[in-house]
C-alpha cells in the first residue's frame, strides 16, 4: 500500500485544484529565477507551498529553485518526485547551509496537538530557536523576505463572539503546559519584529486558522486531518465534544496562495490572518461535511482525560481576513467543497 504522499502529484483532482488556485496569483513573474528555502516542507501547509511553487514554475517557465528543508531525504525526495532540492534541517539545531536564497518560509515545528503535552520543550524551541537561526541566515545572505508561519492560537481566549483581527489578543495561561505552542508562537513573532527593527531583515507573519487538506500526514492528530483519513477509509467518525466551537477553516492550497500574497505584497513586521470567509463554521459542521464526503456516520462520545487536556481551549477562534484580502487574495475552496475534495483525494491514495 502506498501513502498518499507518494502519488499526490499524480492525482488529477489535486492537480486541478493546484491549477485553479494558481490563477489568483497575479504577479508571479516577479518570482522568476528566485530561490526559496522552505522549512517543514513535508508538513500540511509547507508541502502545499512547495507543490504550488513547483507547479507555477513549470507552467510559466519561472525557473524557481525550491530548497525543501526537513529531516528525511527519502521522504522529501519521494514526496516531491525530486523536483525540490533536499536540505537537512532540524529546527532546534544550528542551521548550516551555504546557498543563497531570495525567500525563506519557516513552517517547521510541532503542529501535532497530542505532542504539545508530550514534548512541550521541543515544541517551544522549534518555534523560537528555529526562527532565530533563520533570521540570522536571512541577514547573512541578504534575503529579500522571510515569512514566519505563526498560528491563530496566539490570540488566546476571549469573551466576545467577534472574529479576531490582527490587533486583538485574549488570555493565555502561561503556566499551562498546553500553552507551550501559542506562547512560543507569540515569542517568535516578537523576535521577528526585533530582527526587522535591529537588523533590517524584512519579515512578515502569517497566522493561519485551521488548515486542512490532502497534504496532511496520516499521523496528524488534528481533528480535521484525523476525520478526513477515517472518512477516506470508510470509518465512522466519533466526536468527543459537542462541536459547538467556531473555527476558521482554510484549504491547504488556499493557504499556500495566501502565504505567497503576503510574501509578495505584505508589509514587514506585520501579521496577516489566513481565513477563508466561506469556511468559518463550527467543528460539528466540519465533521458533518467530512462524514457526508465519505458517506460515513458521525457519532458522539465523552473524551478521555488525556484527550481533553490536548483540546484547544478557544471556544471561538474565527479570524477576520480583511487585511489579507486587501492585498488581493481570496480563498477559492469553500469548506464543503474543500473537505469533499480532501476525502476524495485521500480515498484514491490509500
Amino acid at each position: 500500500m502506498f501513502s498518499h504522499n507518494q502519488t499526490i502529484l499524480n492525482n488529477q483532482l489535486y492537480i486541478q485544484d493546484l491549477d485553479a488556485v494558481s490563477k489568483i496569483i497575479t504577479d508571479m513573474d516577479s518570482l522568476r529565477n528566485s530561490a526559496f528555502l522552505i522549512t517543514g516542507a513535508s508538513g500540511l501547509i509547507c508541502s502545499a507551498i512547495v507543490d504550488l511553487l513547483i507547479y507555477i514554475s513549470g507552467i510559466h517557465n519561472l525557473n524557481i529553485t525550491v530548497y525543501a528543508a526537513g529531516r528525511s531525504k527519502e521522504k522529501i525526495e519521494s514526496r516531491f518526485e525530486k523536483k525540490a532540492i533536499f536540505v537537512q534541517y532540524d529546527a532546534i539545531q544550528p542551521f548550516l547551509f551555504d546557498k543563497k536564497v531570495d525567500y525563506i518560509i519557516h513552517g517547521a515545528g510541532n503542529a501535532n496537538p497530542k505532542l504539545y503535552m508530550q514534548e512541550p520543550v521541543e515544541t517551544m524551541m522549534a518555534s523560537i530557536v528555529g526562527i532565530k537561526n533563520l533570521l540570522e541566515y536571512a541577514k547573512k545572505v541578504k534575503a529579500k523576505k522571510v515569512i514566519f508561519i505563526s498560528s491563530s492560537e496566539v490570540y488566546g481566549k476571549k469573551e466576545t463572539t467577534a472574529m479576531f483581527t490582527e490587533e486583538q489578543y485574549g488570555y493565555v495561561n502561561l503556566l499551562n503546559v498546553r500553552s507551550c505552542y501559542p506562547m512560543a508562537k507569540r515569542a517568535a513573532e516578537t523576535l521577528c519584529c526585533s530582527f526587522a527593527a535591529e537588523h533590517n531583515v524584512l519579515v512578515s507573519i502569517v497566522r493561519p486558522g485551521h488548515i486542512y487538506g490532502p497534504t496532511a500526514n496520516a499521523n496528524d492528530s488534528k481533528i480535521s486531518s484525523d476525520f478526513s483519513y477515517k472518512a477516506a477509509r470508510g470509518e465512522d467518525l466519533i466526536m468527543n465534544s459537542n462541536g459547538r466551537q467556531i473555527r476558521s477553516y482554510c484549504h491547504c492550497l488556499d493557504c499556500a496562495t495566501a502565504i505567497l500574497y503576503v510574501l509578495l505584497k505584505g508589509k514587514s513586521c506585520e501579521a496577516y490572518n489566513i481565513s477563508n470567509e466561506k469556511s468559518v463554521i463550527t467543528i460539528r459542521e466540519m465533521a458533518e461535511y467530512i462524514a457526508k464526503a465519505g458517506n460515513v456516520k458521525l457519532k458522539f462520545d465523552t473524551p478521555s482525560d488525556q484527550e481533553e487536556k490536548a483540546f484547544n481551549p478557544m471556544e471561538n477562534s474565527s479570524l477576520d481576513s480583511t487585511k489579507l484580502m486587501s492585498l488581493g487574495w481570496k480563498g477559492l475552496l469553500s469548506a464543503e467543497d474543500g473537505f469533499a475534495h480532501t476525502v476524495k483525494i485521500l480515498s484514491q491514495m490509500i
